[in-house]
């Protein structure tokens, strides 16, 4: 069965971090509007790299066929330095037992064993040099409301080093500063293209491990600046006309209240979003929904609800 064309929209909690930081702004909250807008944002890349992590951890030697591998990825070599796009590529062909396949068509090796060629596509800039347009894309999660950064800072008891007769200071540890999202709700928006999954060899399994790994893979890539991150509702609308989407979804939505401090003080309005959906339907091959139970959601979803993962 051939990957139709869809929309996705994921809606996810932060708590007491930031989840993809501005280094350019001392590591602050990302801010792509304006100040008295207020909302915050997540780049594209950061879901990404949620979703890898948990490929590479749920398929650590590749899956079923050898067919899950990941190729961006941070690995090092024996000496500390982190490996090129050629080197990932031969340590994939290596373990999926194609490396004479590999110099013939390196191409063709990696559409065959790595799923986040097969989604995301790929810029090969090794000779012979290819690219792949990804299927899969995603937007910038941008806040439903709007969020205030907090500037924090405390103290790490283990001194940086060693203490000595004439170094005594630095037996008095290190201060540490950080800017934290006490809380916010994120919504994501991506699109499916049926075309160009024809083209890069995405299949159904695919495009379920990609659902799996958005929900899953944000409870699993956890780290203390990153916060404590909740997925909260995961919508997946397929179409049946390979040229239709409804677009936008994102805008559709609304949250009660203005700024949430908790998963308590939120109401997820849906009701106009699935008004669309059923005016659409004759466009619509399936809606599907995965929502966190301790959501409140405006609108009816039984219909279109998933048991969770």
């Amino acid at each position: 069965m051939k990957v139709k064309s869809s929309e996705i929209l994921f809606i996810k909690s932060v708590k007491d971090g930031i989840p993809n930081r501005d280094p350019l702004n001392d590591s602050d909250a990302r801010r792509i509007f304006s100040e008295e807008d207020g909302r915050i944002s997540l780049s594209d890349v950061s879901i990404k790299r949620d979703v890898r992590d948990f490929v590479i951890s749920y398929h650590p030697d590749g899956g079923d066929g050898q067919r899950n591998h990941v190729f961006v990825q941070q690995i090092m070599n024996e000496k500390g330095k982190l490996l090129g796009r050629g080197s990932l590529a031969g340590r994939i062909a290596k373990k999926a037992g194609q490396e004479k396949e590999a110099q013939k068509d390196m191409k063709e090796v990696l559409i065959n064993h790595c799923f986040d060629v097969r989604t995301f596509g790929i810029v090969y800039s090794v000779k012979p040099k290819f690219n792949l347009t990804g299927p899969v894309q995603f937007g910038w999660a941008h806040s439903l409301h709007r969020v205030d950064s907090q500037y924090v800072q405390g103290t790490v008891v283990m001194p940086s080093t060693d203490s000595t007769a004439d170094e005594e200071g630095k037996t008095q540890g290190t201060i540490w500063t950080s800017y934290i999202v006490p809380f916010a709700i994120f919504a994501m928006p991506a699109v499916i293209n049926a075309t160009a999954a024809s083209h890069s060899g995405m299949t159904v399994d695919d495009q379920e491990l990609l659902l799996q790994s958005l929900w899953q893979g944000t409870q699993h890539r956890q780290a203390r600046g990153r916060g404590q991150q909740q997925p909260l509702l995961l919508l997946h609308v397929e179409y049946n006309d390979p040229f239709y989407r409804i677009g936008y979804l994102e805008d559709l939505i609304s949250l009660s209240g203005d700024q949430p401090t908790s998963l308590n003080d939120v109401s997820l309005d849906l009701q106009k979003l699935l008004a669309v959906i059923k005016e659409k339907r004759e466009k619509i091959e399936q809606c599907r929904i995965w929502c966190h139970p301790a959501l409140k959601v405006l609108g009816e979803i039984k219909e279109y609800e998933q048991p969770l993962w």
